[in-house]
């Protein structure tokens, strides 16, 4: 055998397992609003109820009782699932920051500051932060299941 050949099976395997590991190290990114259809109060409230939704609390702490001393406010971990054209209703993050995870399925967020939906798929992160309002809905065929990580002010404040 010559060299050359040796070198070429021995770096081609190497080289496919560097190109999987390098893109399955990349991080997950949700769906984004296109920088060209960024606009204020692109879209209005849309006034509806749940349609769907089942959303299970599982776990909360009181941030007022722990070292950060954060009065009034609650760390709280949610299970929802959205049925197949199930809706989740418009909603703020003004005062309750959020992280969403889309563990399964496919959901398209409608937002305030966004001209166009945006499509979240399985694996994506949402984060929530102020100047966020929107709304989503399960378009598809398949049960979608986000788990999100919020932080509010009040416990008795039932808005998704």
């Amino acid at each position: 055998m010559s060299r050359h050949h040796i070198l070429s099976r021995l770096v081609r395997p190497g080289l496919a397992v560097l190109g999987m590991l390098t893109f399955a190290a990349q991080p997950a990114f949700a769906g984004e609003c296109p920088a060209d259809k960024i606009k204020p109060n692109a879209r209005q409230m849309v006034d509806t109820k749940p349609v769907g939704v089942t959303d299970i609390t599982l776990g909360a702490i009181d941030l007022g009782k722990q070292p950060a001393h954060i009065e009034g406010r609650e760390l709280r971990f949610r299970k929802l699932t959205i049925e197949p054209g199930g809706i989740v209703p418009w909603h703020s993050h003004d005062d309750r920051p959020a992280l969403i995870f889309v563990q399964q399925g496919e959901i398209v967020e409608y937002a305030s500051n966004c001209a166009d939906p945006i499509v979240h798929k399985a694996g994506d992160i949402r984060p929530e932060v102020s100047g966020t309002s929107h709304w989503w809905k399960n378009l598809g065929k398949e049960t979608v299941i986000l788990y999100v990580g919020d932080v509010r002010r009040d416990p008795n404040d039932h808005h998704m």
